[in-house]
């Protein structure tokens, strides 16, 4: 071993052994007590050990182990850190098979990572049950004394759950957690939102983890916050509602949140008291109850603006926006966007604008306001790009690819999604991935590359599966629903739409769930179903209506037309045709217009109006021309090829 390895190794020796000897000289005298149980513990015997942090825990064994005491003892370290354990007996029984069991020594069997199976929230974990039910068991198979290393709110669960087994425990120790440990613990704690949201599914848990054992130091089962902790107590519960909101679980983020706003109510500092409401706010937000949470977002924007902090103002607002551009209300969205651009303007803070810019693209996007969605998101890609925040940039580059997308530039969409992509893994976000995923699936779908769509969307699926986000799942459903109806695969598609449609009833997303009928639609009629074809449709085209989306409802009259057609209710068809070409019109979609004059040619032709039939089909034609739809030009050409002169 080189010096300087040498030195390292000395250097970490040396702190490792402060460190045990501070926590020893905290805990002497729990320490001195748990000594004595151990030397006079016999065959089975339950020790219930109170250590709040793993670090601490890992001291405490390295005590154990080391103490002259302990010479005649042989420790035995089981780990259970799986938190869907049920059987711990079994798992104990299966261990002391594998033990070498020195014969001049007391075995003393030392039990850790229960908690993850004891959990934090809901009713009589299995694990806890079984132990009820085997707990004379336990004396013939395990006749060992054991310690149960368990933070605070597990051991007070295991008393409440497993009553029986708590009865024979024959000690409790109390450990008391070092300060540094608890400034470590807090340093792992205070991650920025943005942050947290990009952790994977398991540091997200141990992160809460984390956050549940600080909680336990501050309020300790059964005690009052005392006044000088009142206020980490406060952050820590604060912390522990973002953590849960980044875990798609918005209502155990409520209980945390509901506790820290009442407790943020007595501080003479509102500020904390705006940054609790707008997360409550959010957490229904996630739910999708739009109302409830602009509620929350208005209290903080009233609470700052009484303050004049301005930037908190700010970002009241931008919730706010947040919140009615989901609602489709586009000029109300826009308002607030507007009011926050004024005020970060104002406060000469150019980084902060870039999100704003942001969601006005999004507005002006769902508006089809194509070029000003373009415009607004490069003003927000240039901030991004100056102040070097390459993740920031991902989201853009995004939505720049769903603009080109929908102004047919389809290599520029792929493009702008490969380079979101791109940046997305170099950051190890993996969750993010996922709509990019879904929109190359829609790219490659819009150029007819069905099974590269597939592919896409099932990578995009996998993922928002993994990380428990059902609601985004519907979505990717419904596209894949989409593409096996191209394929003719009529019962795999209508299984995916009804997926998608499960999900958007469950989380009461009305607007969306008229696409997915919609869409059914498109399957009953492909299976010649054709009542059932215009039930679905009809559906669709009422929520369309009742939410004010005219450019939509285009397509499902276009629909309502070909059923109608297909029905020879030829007059119905072209009322249906008219009314869809009408709204194309209107909003400048030449390239639908195509698909509508296309049904209408081929209506006349039914018909024997071939006059009419090639007038149509020829308009259809120079479209798809226009458009470089090689496809359906094709399918138009044969069509006009068989029209008798």
């Amino acid at each position: 071993m080189n010096s300087s390895k040498k030195h390292l190794n000395q250097h970490s020796q040396e702190s490792h052994n402060a460190e045990l000897g501070q926590f020893i000289t905290l805990n002497q005298d729990v320490f001195a007590e748990l000594l004595t149980f151990i030397d006079f513990a016999e065959k089975f015997t339950l020790g219930f050990v109170e250590v709040n942090f793993p670090p601490d825990a890992d001291l405490l064994i390295a005590a154990l182990q080391t103490h002259p005491e302990c010479e005649q003892i042989q420790f035995y370290i089981l780990n259970f850190p799986d938190e869907n354990l049920r059987f711990l007996r079994d798992g104990i029984v299966k261990e002391l098979a594998n033990i070498q069991v020195d014969a001049n020594k007391k075995l003393v069997l030392i039990v850790r990572g229960l908690e993850k199976s004891i959990g934090v929230f809901g009713e009589y974990p299995p694990v806890l049950q079984d132990l009820n039910f085997v707990r004379d068991a336990y004396k013939r198979t395990v006749p060992y004394p054991i310690l149960f290393i368990l933070p605070d709110y597990a051991i007070t669960r295991l008393a409440k759950f497993a009553p029986d087994f708590w009865a024979w425990s024959s000690g409790i120790f109390r450990f008391k957690t070092p300060e540094n440990t608890k400034e470590q613990a807090l340093n792992q704690a205070q991650n920025t939102e943005r942050i947290v949201d990009r952790l994977p599914p398991p540091e997200k848990q141990e992160r809460i983890d984390v956050l549940n054992r600080l909680l336990m130091e501050y309020k300790p089962t059964g005690y009052h916050v005392p006044d000088g902790n009142i206020r980490r107590y406060s952050n820590v519960l604060h912390q522990l509602g973002l953590a849960y909101i980044s875990h798609n679980k918005p209502e155990k983020a409520r209980e945390y949140l509901a506790e820290a706003e009442k407790i943020a109510e007595s501080f003479e500092d509102s500020s904390f008291q705006i940054k609790v409401l707008n997360s409550l706010g959010k957490t229904y937000s996630q739910q999708r109850q739009f109302e409830t949470a602009i509620t929350y977002y208005q209290q903080a924007l009233n609470i700052a603006q009484k303050l004049e902090n301005k930037r908190e103002e700010a970002r009241a607002l931008f919730y706010l926006g947040n919140a009615y551009l989901e609602l489709r209300q586009f000029a109300q969205a826009n308002e607030f966007y507007q009011q926050c651009l004024e005020i970060y303007q104002e406060l000469g803070d150019r980084y902060s604008q870039a999100g704003t810019y942001h969601q006005l693209g999004r507005v002006a996007q769902d508006l089809r306001e194509f070029e000003e969605a373009r415009r607004n998101y490069q003003q927000a890609l240039a901030i991004f790009i100056e102040y070097d925040n390459r993740y920031s940039q991902a989201k853009t580059y995004h939505q720049l690819g769903i603009v080109a997308q929908n102004l047919w530039e389809f290599e520029e969409a792929r493009r702008n999604y490969q380079q979101a992509l791109a940046i997305y893994i170099e950051y190890g976000d993996r969750y993010s991935q996922a709509s990019t995923y879904h929109g190359l699936g829609m790219v490659a779908e819009d150029l007819r590359e069905f099974e590269e769509a597939r592919r896409n969307y099932q990578q995009a699926l996998a993922i928002k599966i993994e990380y428990g986000d059902r609601y985004s799942s519907a979505r990717t459903y419904h596209q894949l629903g989409i593409v096996a109806g191209n394929l003719h695969e009529y019962e795999e598609a209508r299984r995916n739409f009804q997926q998608a449609l499960a999900i958007l009833i469950e989380y009461g997303d009305r607007y969306l769930s008229a696409s997915t009928y919609h869409n059914l639609g498109i399957v009953a009629q492909g299976l010649r179903e054709y009542e059932e074809a215009r039930r679905n449709y009809q559906q669709a085209l009422a929520i369309k209506i009742e939410y004010s989306d005219r450019y939509s409802q285009a397509s499902t009259y276009h629909q309502l037309g070909r059923v109608a057609q297909e029905l020879r209710e030829f007059e119905e068809a072209r009322c249906n045709y008219q009314q869809a070409l009408a709204i194309k019109i209107e909003y400048g979609d030449r390239y639908e217009q195509a698909l509508t004059y296309h049904c209408l040619g081929t209506l006349a032709e039914a018909e024997e109006n071939f006059p009419e039939a090639r007038a149509n089909l020829q308009t259809a034609l120079e479209i798809y021309i226009e458009y470089k739809d090689e496809y359906w030009a094709a399918v138009a050409r044969e069509i006009l090829d068989r029209l008798p002169e």
